[in-house]
Formats: C-alpha cells, structure tokens, sequence
C-alpha cells in the first residue's frame, strides 16, 4: 500500500508525499539529550512566509496504490541545519486544550464517568480536555519523541487538575519507528501520516497537521483526522483538534501550565463561516517528496512554487476557532483519491 499526497499551504507548510506503510512498533524513549530553549532563537522562520496573507492552509491529495515494500522500512539519522532548527522550535512544554468533533463537525461529549459531580448536578457539559504535550527532538538525530496528555476536568481554577486520564506516546524515527512519513520545515510546523491499529488491521490512518502561527511562534494548533482506509477509499472518520501554547523547555509533562493557560476551551465556540473559505485560495507551495520505494520517513518541506487551489462548500467540516476541513473523493484512471483540507485563519481570495 503506497500513500501520496500533494498539498498547497500558503504561509506555513504544504507537502507532496508518496511512501509505503511500515508497521508501527512498541514505543521507547529515545537516549538523548534535549536542545537548547527554542525561545533562544531569533525570528521565526517561515519557508513560505512571502504570502501576503496571514493565513496556514494546507491542500492534501491522497492516492492509494497496491504496493507492498513492507522491508523497505530503515529510518535514517541523516542530520541537517533546518532539522536542527526545528528541532530547537518544538521542543518544549505545550500545554491547552483539546477537543474531538464527529466527521460533520460536531462538538463531542467527555466521557460522563471523567465529568465533576457538580457539573452533571448542574447539567453543565464538558466537550474540552485540558491538554499537555511535551515535545522532544534530537537536534543531531531524526529523532522526535512526543505524548498527548488528558488530564481530568476539576471544578474552578484547577490546582490538582494533573490527574492524567489517557496519555498517549508518540515515536518519530529511530528504532521505535511509528509514522511512514514526516515532513518538517523549521518552523516548528510539521505533517505526519501514521497507521492505527483497528481490531487487528491498519484500516485507520492519522494525519496530523502541526501548524505554528506566523505571528505567534509560541501558539500552534495541532489538527488530526483519523481516515478510514475501506476498499481503496478513503473516508473521514473524525477530527482532532489542539490549541497550545508553549510554556516552558521540556520536563516530560511534569510542570503544568495551569490557569496560566492563555486560551480557554473552544469546542462549543462559533464554528467559521463557510463564506470566509470558499474562492479561490492563493499562496506559495512547500513541498516533500516521498517514493513508496525509500527508506527515509523525514523530509523537509522546500517551498516550490505558487499555486491556486478552487474551494466550494461540497464536503466542507466548519469548525470553531476559524478552522475548517474537508474530505473530497476523486478519479485518478484507477486510482481513488481524496482531497483533505485544514486552514487557520482565512485565505486571500485571489483577485480581491
């Protein structure tokens, strides 16, 4: 099985993949040494920053083909400057909140049995987790070790709200492997593709988009849409998203940024309106490049060109926070292919 995808995000990050599936291994921590504080650094660097709006778009083709290369897989340690950079940028505690939405865009409920007394007495729902996501990256090594932290909802400002609930560890590069592609700009931005495991089969996928704000290099959103792999299509099972701000180096989630939190729950916020993304959307293009054949899951996102990409409301997600997705099948000759969008912000409509 081979994945391909191209992509157009103006102002952050866009890429083209095309790589086989690994089989995803047992976790580990990775034995190094984490770099320097990344607010060290300088201005925020931006491969496709000459977009002249302020938007992160991202425009994903995919395309499934028969293949199988399952012993191709031998992730490499080829260590470069932009990797190192990035490395520095996402490093770090980053701590906010998350929320899961159906395939239609819709808010869901926490778990009843993790929901306060009080707030089922005052029939308040919960559709927010409080989120940590210590981040770190071997600046000498494609290496990146990263975990998603839930942690409990208390009532008011929450001085014991470290009551983990899920925690889940993620393992990019070395032997404990996960991802079959990753591509990076030294941002801090980033996109992955990983396999899920599903009753015994890797129908499900992940695509996780990580997307820095080009005026805030310590805010970022985080996107994921899980795809259900049926019969050669592709369909959008549902959609994750994270808001974060960096608080802090890297301590493995042990210090909290509590209620010095600087963005609050949005799951049940105002979704966007779909009039501020349909048009045609503009901007310049970075771009990876992965063939099913490689061994190499890391690539950098290079910029390329610019191009146009025509948006309509046929299969458009709204979601809150001024984000949207959008899942649209396709004919390539035999191949079946899907269109996956995710934006933050809006785009400058072309000739406007």
């Amino acid at each position: 099985m081979a994945l391909a995808l191209n992509s157009i995000i103006p102002h952050t990050t866009a890429l083209s993949l095309s790589t086989s599936l690994p089989s995803p291994k047992m976790p580990s921590s990775p034995p190094f040494q984490q770099p320097h504080n990344r607010r060290q650094s300088g201005q925020i660097v931006q491969s496709a920053a000459s977009s002249s709006s302020n938007t992160a778009v991202s425009d994903v083709k995919l395309q499934l083909q028969e293949e199988d290369h399952s012993n191709d897989f031998n992730p490499t340690t080829t260590f470069a400057p932009v990797w190192s950079e990035f490395a520095r940028n996402v490093s770090g505690e980053w701590d906010g909140h998350g929320a899961d939405f159906t395939k239609e865009g819709y808010p869901i409920q926490l778990p009843e049995n993790v929901v306060p007394e009080a707030y089922r007495e005052w029939e308040v729902k919960v559709f927010d987790w409080q989120t940590q996501c210590p981040t770190l990256a071997n600046p000498d090594e494609h290496i990146l070790l990263y975990k998603n932290i839930e942690l409990l909802p208390t009532v008011g400002c929450e001085a014991d709200a470290a009551t983990r609930y899920r925690v889940i560890e993620k393992n990019v590069g070395g032997l404990s492997n996960e991802v079959f592609a990753f591509a990076y700009q030294s941002s801090g931005c980033y996109v992955s593709v990983l396999p899920i495991q599903d009753k015994g089969t890797y129908k499900l996928q992940e695509l996780e988009y990580c997307l820095i704000n080009p005026q805030d290099k310590e805010s970022r959103v985080r996107i994921i849409q899980v795809i259900r792999i049926e019969n050669k299509k592709m369909m959008l099972h549902n959609i994750r998203v994270y808001r974060e701000n960096w608080y802090g180096p890297f301590r493995n989630g042990d210090q909290l940024g509590g209620c010095a939190i600087r963005d609050s729950a949005f799951a049940c916020t105002a979704a966007l309106e779909a009039s501020e993304v349909v048009g045609t959307w503009q901007g310049l293009s970075a771009v990876a490049n992965f063939r099913g054949t490689q061994n190499n899951v890391f690539q950098e996102l290079l910029v390329n060109s610019e191009q146009s990409s025509m948006r309509d409301e046929s299969g458009l997600v709204l979601l809150p926070k001024r984000l949207w997705c959008s899942v649209k099948e396709g004919k390539d000759g035999d191949t079946c292919s899907e269109e996956i969008s995710v934006a933050n912000e809006t785009a400058v409509l072309k000739g406007a």
